[in-house]
């Protein structure tokens, strides 16, 4: 986009000095398929209302002895390389394949750039770097079409793969000196970060104006850039959508559970188990790492203590210690119903009423009694929308709210809620004996076209055009306008509410989701 700009900038003078020599050749029109990066050349494709430049390798493939290292940088290429096509997704299980079978490849150290039309201002363009939810074991970039956001928000957007479950958070005490393992997905996400600050004003973004941005395991990933330092001055902005930010895994415990998982592939030996890793099929690796030691309710995923995260993001948001840039963050009405239906369709029955307690005691623990208190199975009509509604507001809701209110001490942050409860669903969620709403991941549509989701009806493509405008205004300013306000750091005002008919500001939240409960629980 440099060479857009400066010729542009040419055409303009020539145009503007009057007669000029007929032997000299106007300057050819730059290709706005072709951009040149720092390893070379890439064509991508050019609509009407966008460009995509799809598959670019940000970082060396991490095969063989570079499984289980920090990401080297991607080998230059001569030519121009075809950027047409999605690259592979990271390795994953393929159980449940929510992507229709798509490729996956050890080799998946690639991103996408998505551009406004080439326009004749040549201004640079803010951007937002997206990183895929997922669990840390499934996703990839290929899926989020940003046409909606690059046209409507006149922003660039960047969507990247990283490394998944074992190859991407294996903290195998083997595979490098003591606290140095155990985020290779994290160091990935660093990595593009780097590659979008080095290369992205040639797509015509700004690399002096980038949001980080993220939804479940990307909104998590977005909380420990927050606080990691190999993140620092990497990015001017955050948005945290729907993250467990408290879901992180401490060195000990990692590395026990990735002893035990190395021991199940037969590399049960500490002094050659790195050699004896590396030496596996990645098909082996397939199966995440949350199998192992503390059971599935547990991510895998980045791991705390360690030199890349030394400190739990929700400890340093407590301390005020994380990076000073804007922050927008929030949730959905009904985050934990997806989960609870994933449950129903993978074992096709409904949890019994003597299942609650267990259900309860198994999330939180010491606090079960008083929770179920709180939440008496007789306020509900079913089990599975009982322990919903507990793990919606006590993990997701009060929580986030609570971390909003931490950061806004000593920098701008915006809060919201995703509202919509008849918000579109696959098929699967629309035949369950009870409803889903607003649940986890359904707000992705109003901002992406997602592949396989629904279509909105008229008037949630009126929220749609609220949510990018929201969105690519943080984006562009720090703020999303709007009538959007700060939180403050109070934990009882400045909530938006996302919802049909037009979002508004909220004082509901707190009373809706039994926040001042939660809150006495974390005192």
């Amino acid at each position: 986009m440099r060479v857009v700009a400066a010729l542009l900038a040419l055409l303009l003078v020539a145009g503007c000095s009057g007669a000029r020599d007929d032997a000299t050749p106007a300057p050819a029109p730059a290709d706005p398929a072709v951009v040149q990066t720092s390893t070379g050349a890439v064509r991508g494709t050019v609509g009407d209302d966008h460009r995509l430049f799809a598959g670019i390798p940000y970082a060396a493939a991490p095969v063989g002895p570079l499984r289980w290292q920090d990401p080297l940088p991607a080998p230059r290429w001569d030519g121009v390389r075809d950027a047409t096509a999605f690259g592979p997704r990271c390795m994953q299980d393929l159980t449940g394949d929510i992507e229709l079978g798509r490729q996956t490849d050890e080799d998946c150290l690639n991103l996408n750039v998505w551009t406004p039309p080439v326009s004749e201002d040549g201004g640079p363009k803010p951007v937002m770097v997206w990183i895929h939810g997922g669990s840390f074991v499934a996703g990839s970039g290929g899926i989020y079409d940003s046409r909606r956001l690059v046209s409507r928000g006149d922003i660039v957007v960047v969507t990247i793969n990283y490394r998944l479950g074992a190859l991407g958070f294996l903290a195998h005490p083997a595979l490098g000196p003591p606290g140095a393992v155990g985020n290779y997905g994290l160091a990935d996400q660093q990595a593009a970060l780097r590659w979008v600050r080095d290369n992205i004003a040639n797509f015509g973004g700004d690399p002096g104006k980038v949001t980080v941005a993220g939804e479940s395991a990307g909104g998590m990933s977005v909380c420990d850039h927050l606080v990691a330092p190999g993140s620092d001055s990497l990015f001017d902005a955050a948005i945290v959508m729907s993250g467990p930010c408290q879901a992180q895994l401490a060195l000990p415990a990692a590395q026990e559970r990735s002893v035990a998982y190395a021991s199940d592939l037969g590399c049960a030996d500490l002094e050659s188990a790195a050699e004896c890793l590396r030496a596996l099929p990645a098909d082996r690796l397939r199966t995440p790492i949350w199998y192992y030691g503390i059971g599935d309710d547990q991510l895998s995923g980045p791991v705390t203590g360690t030199a890349a995260l030394p400190t739990d993001p929700v400890a340093a948001f407590r301390a005020d210690e994380a990076a000073q840039v804007p922050v927008l963050m929030g949730t959905t009405r009904d985050e934990w119903t997806l989960f609870v239906a994933l449950q129903r369709i993978r074992t096709g029955r409904d949890y019994t009423p003597q299942e609650y307690p267990r259900l309860v005691a198994d999330t939180f623990g010491d606090n079960a009694a008083a929770v179920l208190s709180r939440y008496p199975l007789s306020d509900y009509p079913s089990v599975a929308l009982a322990y919903a509604a507990t793990v919606t507001d006590g993990v997701f809701s009060c929580a986030n709210r609570r971390w909003a209110g931490e950061l806004a001490r000593s920098r701008d942050v915006y809060f919201y809620e995703f509202n919509d409860r008849t918000a579109p669903a696959p098929q699967p969620l629309r035949e369950l004996p009870f409803p889903v709403g607003a649940s986890h991941s359904l707000e992705l549509r109003y901002l992406f076209d997602v592949v396989g989701a629904p279509a909105l009806d008229a008037a949630q493509e009126e929220l749609a055009k609220e949510m990018v405008d929201g969105w690519s205004a943080f984006v562009s300013t720090g703020n999303p306008g709007g009538g959007w306000s700060d939180v403050g750091s109070d934990a009882t005002s400045g909530v938006m509410s996302l919802q049909l008919g037009g979002s508004r500001m909220s004082d509901d939240f707190g009373r809706t989701h039994q926040c001042e409960f939660w809150d006495d629980l974390t005192r």
